[in-house]
């Protein structure tokens, strides 16, 4: 009896919790999570399960002062991919990353918004507004 009032008492306070969160935080929380699974779809081959990249030929997605002074240019990187040199926490990278054309702007959004409160990252949410605006003005 003891342990059904507990049961009850505990899933109260979880729908307590969950109806107090604001639309704000829930949208973050579902571009997160689905921004995950495209992650690990789309990107984590290359850049790591950890956001790591691979030693010298693959950049690391953990450098949170380059993603926030180029936030608006990663929707491009992401759509159009990368070629040439880019330098990530004094280290040089140069190669090629290939377009992920097939995702969509909201996959875009979804992705950039888990990469980006990842990894030792927190940037805030990434919507599918900011993705559209800066793909605007990266074509």
């Amino acid at each position: 009896m003891k342990m059904k009032v507990i049961c009850s008492i505990c899933a109260l306070l979880v729908i307590l919790i969950i109806s107090c969160q604001s639309s704000d935080s829930l949208e973050f929380n579902r571009y997160y999570a689905e921004g995950s699974v495209v992650y690990q779809t789309h990107c984590q081959n290359c850049h790591g399960q950890h956001g790591e990249g691979l030693n010298g030929l693959i950049p690391p997605l953990t450098d949170s002062v380059f993603l926030r002074k180029n936030s608006d240019q990663l929707p491009c990187a992401v759509m159009f991919g990368l070629k040439g040199k880019i330098t990530i926490g004094k280290r040089l990278f140069e190669g090629r990353m290939p377009a992920a054309s097939g995702l969509a702007n909201i996959e875009i959004a979804q992705a950039l918004t888990y990469i980006t409160n990842s990894f030792g990252n927190k940037m805030g949410i990434f919507n599918v507004e900011m993705v559209n605006g800066d793909l605007v003005k990266c074509r």
